[in-house]
């Protein structure tokens, strides 16, 4: 059954980072795209914007492809990691710990997820398991 909670834990947080780089790199879901977001990243003191709403989309949407896949586990949760780790410092930290006051508490939630799961490993049902 373990085996089948890690897939399950790795589909579900693995495709909404998917989405969620899509939202910054290609617009999609309701997403702003590179400019949106670059733009939102220098309003915040991020520069230069589009650079860095480049480097965060791709580590969110390759993070969680891999995430999914249970391929390159490790890698996946610390691209992940990464990308919540400078929301937590950068955006949510200010306001606390609770979400209700856009604190950091879900994104310390994902953070540990992700850095859960690549040290125990993704479980039989992944691309890591069939390939080493």
């Amino acid at each position: 059954m373990m085996n089948i909670g890690l897939l399950i834990i790795r589909l579900v947080i693995g495709l909404l980072f998917v989405g969620h780089g899509a939202q910054k790199l290609f617009g999609w879901f309701g997403g702003y795209g590179l400019k949106g977001t670059g733009g939102w990243f220098e309003s915040i003191g991020m520069k230069p914007g589009v650079t860095i709403a480049l480097i965060a989309g791709l580590a969110e949407f390759v993070g969680g492809i891999l995430f999914a896949l249970g391929l390159l586990t490790p890698v996946a949760g610390i691209l992940i990691a990464g990308t919540m780790a400078m929301a937590i410092i950068k955006v949510h930290a200010p306001n606390g710990l609770w979400n209700t006051s856009n604190g950091y508490e879900f994104n310390l939630t994902l953070l540990a997820v992700a850095i859960g799961v690549a040290l125990i490993g993704p479980g039989k049902y992944a691309l890591d398991a069939f390939l080493f």
